[in-house]
């Protein structure tokens, strides 16, 4: 009788199919499972809160920049750059109104009644000057995008979109202007 010779390693964990060991216990599998019912750690809090900065970084560059991809739905589409330039290579009364209501509201501290009265006359009268002044820069947009982009391709809003944006401080704009006053736009 010949005895076998004892298994070495290699007998003892065959390369073939099969998982080579044995089947774990219910406790074992659900210990593997097992999870932390909140699984953000500080850690983990605060690289996505640094990510999200960052995103967000990029996501007001972009739209500081005019990139399309980070424009909110009111401004995007090739109309609304061109009223975007055609207002911002303009000059505009609207532009001043802010200032001009500072300037109000300082002289109504002075307590002569007269220089208070006439200052807010003074600022009734450049209201007016400005709403006028909206009216014609909506009515001109119109007429230039009508004359670029085609008689029946005039989006909704495009003439309240330029008198609104008139009426920013330029330095306020966004997306921030992309041409300098005084360019003709053709």
């Amino acid at each position: 009788m010949a005895k076998n010779p004892a298994p070495s390693d290699e007998q003892a964990n065959p390369a073939g199919p099969g998982k080579n060991r044995p089947t774990p216990s219910r406790a074992e599998s659900v210990a593997g499972r097992r999870r932390p019912l909140v699984p953000d750690t500080k850690e983990a809090k605060k690289a996505a809160r640094a990510q999200m900065q960052v995103k967000r970084d990029q996501a007001r560059a972009g739209m500081a920049a005019g990139d399309e991809k980070y424009l909110p739905a009111r401004d995007k589409g090739p109309q609304r750059r061109f009223v975007r330039d055609f207002i911002d290579s303009g000059w505009f009364v609207a532009e001043f109104i802010m200032p001009a209501m500072v300037v109000v509201i300082l002289l109504s501290f002075i307590s002569v009644p007269a220089i208070q009265f006439y200052s807010f006359v003074v600022l009734w009268g450049f209201i007016l000057l400005v709403v006028i002044e909206m009216f014609v820069t909506s009515w001109r947009t119109k007429r230039a995008v009508r004359r670029r982009f085609g008689e029946t391709k005039l989006e909704r809003g495009t003439g309240w979109y330029a008198a609104m944006r008139s009426l920013q401080m330029r330095f306020l704009r966004l997306p921030k202007p992309q041409v300098r006053r005084g360019t003709k736009l053709s």
